[in-house]
């Protein structure tokens, strides 16, 4: 916790932080924490106390720092208190090994398993397959002239992407779409609904790792189950742990890149019109560094998973005690003036474009790859099929989740001219 020397900004100065309002558009008050306070002491909702450090610079340091661990234990909140606050519980729990709360040597070992699932040959390989779910979705709605963008598309296809990829049977695949439903309507809290979702989510897991190591197939449960028995020493609980991570961390960021970057497209036309008139020329440039300014502009993270300080130590001049919580906001980062030209200007060919917001160093986005993919898709495919798509609703009538880590919209109302089902050979 810090000492009395410390220099802590008041709570009374600046923006009131946390609120609906401030979900809906959080970046006027990340622009005066980068100008008044750029590292923050704050009181979250949960009620813990934590530093946000809100500039590029402070923001890649502290993403790469060893000293800021994964680890929860390095918390100094009573560990029976931390399922009140929001702080994932103990290493070791259920579901709780995984990537994005472990430090190396583990990190490592857990990193270096899961990340043969992702290379650029086995991410290029799956793209049929995104593109065939892409249009299977669209298909569902594209005679009804109206669709809700999150629920009967940006929700569903990462789910279904991931599923295939972590060897989830087809016929099982609406089970995880409902159950991940709850968890990202209702958020991570350990109770109802959404304890029960998990419950099941978890006994699913176990059973299928369970089938696969008798009948393994071409899938990622079984490849770490190979690794495990060649030697790697990935217990059944980290296994488990880590495809639930996988499909939790993997869909809601691909939600919320598909949802915030289609929003952003309808609300900015001149943008939307350079990009289809890019994609109608066959040209993909536009595409690939207009996905990269979309993740930039409001990426789908909004703060960086939690970290906490191993020992003193100092982020942007303002020192931080052993213990203590530390947020990184991508999201105010990726608009730091001082890194970024114009940065609240959405520019689909920005080049000098090293946003953050997949993340830096040892903790970078695993998915990103595929993540991406997806994106590209989904964005290229709706725009092409339905190029007259338009919001149906006010942008202010739109509501956003307000959650700590993940920024989204709750739905996406849009309406286009009603158009022909594709036909496939």
């Amino acid at each position: 916790m810090p000492t009395d020397d410390q220099q802590i900004p008041s709570a009374a100065q600046g923006p009131e932080l946390f609120t609906w309002e401030f979900a809906t558009d959080p970046y006027p008050a990340y622009a005066w924490l980068r100008e008044n306070s750029p590292v923050h002491r704050t009181t979250l909702p949960s009620g813990v106390d934590a530093w946000l450090v809100t500039r590029y610079a402070d923001a890649k340091q502290a993403l790469a720092d060893q000293r800021l661990s994964k680890n929860p234990a390095h918390h100094d909140e009573p560990a029976h208190a931390r399922s009140k606050t929001g702080i994932p519980g103990e290493r070791g729990a259920n579901l709780m090994t995984h990537l994005l709360n472990i430090d190396p040597p583990d990190h490592t070992r857990l990193r270096r398993l899961v990340s043969k699932a992702f290379t650029p040959r086995r991410v290029a390989e799956f793209a049929p397959r995104v593109q065939e779910l892409t249009d299977a979705l669209i298909d569902a709605f594209v005679e009804k002239g109206e669709a809700d963008l999150i629920h009967e598309f940006a929700f569903p296809l990462p789910i279904y992407a991931i599923c295939d990829l972590l060897g989830v049977p087809r016929e099982d695949q609406d089970d995880f779409r409902d159950w991940a439903g709850m968890m990202i309507r209702h958020g991570g809290g350990p109770r109802g609904g959404v304890a029960r979702s998990v419950k099941k989510m978890r006994g699913y897991l176990a059973e299928l790792i369970h089938r696969k190591r008798l009948d393994p197939g071409d899938d990622l449960i079984s490849g770490l189950i190979r690794a495990s028995d060649h030697g790697e020493h990935l217990t059944e609980n980290e296994a488990a742990a880590m495809a639930f991570i996988l499909l939790f961390a993997g869909f809601e960021t691909t939600v919320n890149l598909i949802g915030n970057g289609m929003y952003a497209l309808l609300t900015h036309p001149e943008q939307r019109e350079r990009l289809q008139r890019a994609l109608e020329e066959g040209d993909t440039a536009l595409l690939e560094t207009g996905v990269e300014e979309l993740l930039r502009f409001d990426g789908p993270v909004e703060l960086a998973t939690w970290r906490f300080a191993t020992e003193a130590l100092t982020v942007g001049g303002q020192d931080i005690a052993a213990g203590d919580p530390v947020l990184v906001v991508l999201a105010a980062a990726d608009r730091d003036p001082a890194r970024f030209d114009d940065p609240d200007t959405l520019d689909l060919s920005r080049r000098d474009n090293q946003h953050l917001g997949y993340g830096h160093g040892i903790h970078y986005c695993l998915g990103a790859p595929l993540a991406r993919l997806e994106g590209q898709t989904a964005l290229a495919t709706l725009l092409r099929r339905l190029p007259d798509l338009q919001l149906a609703v006010d942008p202010a009538d739109l509501r956003w989740r307000g959650g700590l880590i993940m920024r989204g919209l709750r739905t996406l109302p849009v309406e286009f001219a009603a158009a022909q089902r594709t036909v496939f050979d």
